[in-house]
């Protein structure tokens, strides 16, 4: 397959956006790649985001799950699988990697959201309104993070992504 990339500005935005022109079996696709799609600084940005944020993730639930990086309490332990704590860390410790990796960035996203939405209300919002106060803040940073990725996708150097190419390219 032949594959031609050009630069356009759209005239009713003034933006710069790659296109590509993609012939094969199926005639002619084009596409547009626009911001997100470029590895540009937003695109690699993007992807430092999520890489970063998914092994911070990781790395907060590996404590709970496995007693890692000194673990839960004093003691330095793990919690119980079949607890709230249990599941809290396998899903910050697998989501995190899932996250990290780029695999089903959606959904993963939505999942980790909707965690953090509940720890936040069940765990930090009865101790005060206020996040500094109440200790809410990394809580709700995740969640936010997690929402942009829901909304954004994985964005390059990810498993979706690579995967997205390969199909459209298949065409």
């Amino acid at each position: 397959m032949a594959v031609a990339q050009r630069v356009e500005t759209r005239p009713a935005t003034g933006r710069r956006m790659a296109t590509e022109t993609v012939k094969g079996r199926g005639g002619e696709l084009e596409k547009a790649i626009g911001t997100a799609r470029r590895t540009g600084i937003a695109g690699i940005t993007h992807a430092i985001l999520r890489i970063g944020a998914g092994l911070l993730f990781f790395m907060h639930g590996a404590p709970k799950l496995f007693g890692w990086f000194g673990g839960m309490g004093p003691e330095g332990g793990s919690a119980e699988l079949f607890s709230l704590m249990g599941l809290a860390g396998v899903l910050e410790v697998f989501g995190g990697l899932a996250i990290a990796l780029g695999v089903l960035t959606r959904p993963v996203a939505i999942v980790l959201a909707l965690e953090m939405a509940i720890a936040y209300f069940y765990a930090h919002a009865p101790r005060g309104p206020i996040p500094y106060v109440n200790g809410g803040e990394l809580a709700l940073l995740y969640g936010f993070v997690w929402i942009f990725l829901a909304g954004n996708g994985a964005g390059p150097f990810s498993v979706d992504r690579s995967l997205v190419s390969r199909k459209e390219l298949a065409r």
